[in-house]
């Protein structure tokens, strides 16, 4: 058996690996256009930014290692040019030399990664303007750093790689300016999450410029100018552009394999593209979404490394399917902590499925030990069966720890009644005893099965006209703020009140993360009221409308 691999990142380099312990006698060789194999990739914005200082420790593997490790033939700095079907073969060229030769195969595994996304802007050529995509990439950076000593930044485009390009640079000390076309940052997630990572970016000196766009660079003595789509110009020193990748599909679509709807390389379940002596894996290829079962592209190491090992036991005939993504993604950015699993509400809409939601604040982990914090988890479930579509949190320590158990409840899925029995490792330092995901579990059970009628954020301003808001915290949390219009009963009063309460209205009660909302409403309800908990409490308002729309006691 001799297996070609085009591609030497994360993707290429497993499949390189996995071949040679399933088949000690077959012959291996990986084609990589760049310079290095096997680097962490993941890890780029931090050597950027000089957290990460030894630069060997990005490089995972090296031709050598692989050489001696696992007798794979790594020839670096050669590009396959062409894929001969009929042949089963490819043409490739030594990049340094100019040698063209070709190269026989039993069995082809395309991982050629995806490249990123130049908008055609005047300018975007000039020196001082930077993609980042690998590690020559990020030489080049901070070589440009160190040389030129760059004291403001722009960067194009709020994603994971975006904001974490924007904390590295001000950790260099520059003055950063991040541009975002859209209304709010990090598209992968829903608005009203991403409120408090805005924040955090302003505290941290970060100019931000939403609903913006970048439509001309030009050079004025050492600086760049850039000029917005509403006219506002920018004078920096250097730029980073972050504003996506595009699948590399190229070498596929000359060979005649099928181009998914997305754009990347078409495969089955098994990760055979159109032809099954060639298969496809990472960046490049289009993958049914876990929960959605459309076409996604997903650049993202852990599933270009879970697809290599599918690919290659399937070339030896394990029948292994690869169950589709869930785009898990989480990024840090300063000191909040983001992630999100699954699908979002954006595409539960534009897809048309139907959903229900819950917020909530719980903590980390127990208030009475020292350095809790707490964190927003918003969970996405179906209205039917309470099957679980999604998940995001914001917040700071254990958001990688729930994110995982939702993206695993997910794979797994599992209902949001299913939560409600998960046994968690609990000490005081590490969660509460009922572990924010329990906790999540029940708020979205009680939902389910109509125990807490419930009301958004979103909502709230259906309730101003022929129903009455109800503000049941203490008078002291009132005197700071509360919602338009709201009428104050402390929960502890309410029972007390009842008879001043209408029966003939809708009453909407929130607290300030919903709990005691929810409290209220069952004392409501199964007191004969007409009566919803606003879902996360006026943290949850508050964090999309202006605070001074909130009136002031």
């Amino acid at each position: 058996m001799k297996i070609v691999i085009i591609g030497g990142g994360a993707g290429g380099a497993t499949a390189a690996a996995r071949a040679r312990r399933l088949d000690e006698s077959a012959e291996i060789v990986l084609f990589e256009k760049g310079e290095h194999v096997s680097y962490a990739h993941c890890g780029l914005p931090y050597y950027i930014g000089g957290v990460i200082q030894n630069r060997d420790a990005l490089l995972a593997s090296t031709p050598e290692r692989f050489k001696n490790r696992y007798q794979v033939d790594v020839r670096t700095r050669t590009e396959v040019k062409r894929i001969l079907r009929d042949e089963k073969a490819v043409e490739v060229e030594e990049l340094d030399t100019g040698k063209v030769y070709r190269e026989r195969y039993d069995k082809l595994i395309l991982s050629p990664g995806a490249s990123p996304v130049i908008p055609q802007i005047e300018g975007v050529n000039l020196d001082g303007i930077f993609t980042l995509r690998n590690l020559s990439d990020a030489d080049k950076i901070v070589r440009f750093i160190n040389e030129r000593n760059p004291q403001r930044a722009l960067v194009v485009g709020a994603g994971f790689i975006g904001l974490e390009l924007v904390e590295n640079l001000r950790r260099r000390g520059m003055e950063v300016t991040l541009v975002e076309m859209l209304d709010q940052v990090l598209p992968a997630m829903d608005a009203e999450m991403t409120k408090v990572i805005e924040v955090e970016l302003k505290r941290n000196g970060v100019n931000l410029a939403l609903n913006e766009q970048v439509v001309k660079f030009e050079q004025e003595g050492d600086a760049i100018v850039a000029e917005f789509k509403s006219g506002r110009k920018v004078e920096v020193d250097m730029v980073m552009l972050s504003v996506g990748v595009k699948p590399n599909t190229e070498l596929a679509s000359s060979a005649g394999l099928e181009i998914g709807t997305k754009g990347g390389i078409k495969v089955n379940e098994f990760l055979q593209t159109s032809d099954p002596d060639i298969y496809a894996i990472g960046d490049a290829v289009e993958v049914p979404h876990f929960v959605t079962g459309e076409p996604v592209l997903v650049p993202l190491a852990g599933p270009a490394n879970r697809q290599a090992r599918i690919a290659v036991d399937n070339i030896y005939g394990r029948g292994v399917k690869y169950k589709g993504v869930l785009g898990t993604a989480i990024v840090k950015v300063f000191n909040i902590v983001a992630a999100s699993t699954g699908v979002n509400e954006k595409t539960l809409n534009r897809l048309g499925i139907r959903y229900e939601k819950c917020y909530l604040h719980p903590f980390a982990h127990a208030t009475y030990y020292p350095g809790a914090t707490q964190m927003t988890i918003k969970l996405l479930f179906s209205p039917s069966n309470g099957r679980i579509l999604g998940a995001q949190i914001v917040g700071g320590d254990g958001v990688d720890k729930r994110i995982d158990i939702f993206a695993t409840a997910i794979l797994a899925r599992m209902s949001v009644e299913d939560l409600t029995h998960l046994e968690l490792a609990y000490a005081p330092q590490f969660s509460t005893a009922k572990d924010a995901v329990n906790i999540t579990g029940y708020v979205a059970s009680n939902i389910l099965v109509g125990d807490s009628p419930t009301a958004h954020w979103d909502e709230i301003e259906n309730f101003q006209d022929g129903a009455l808001i109800l503000d049941v915290r203490t008078r002291e949390e009132v005197m700071l703020g509360k919602y338009p219009g709201a009428v104050n009963i402390p929960l502890e009063e309410l029972r007390e009140h009842l008879n001043e309460l209408p029966k003939d209205k809708t009453i909407l009660t929130y607290c300030s993360a919903g709990l005691r909302g929810y409290i209220a409403t069952r004392i409501l309800v199964q007191n004969g009221f007409d009566a919803k908990n606003l879902s996360g409490g006026l943290q949850m308002v508050s964090r999309m409308l202006p605070v001074k729309e909130l009136e002031q006691h």
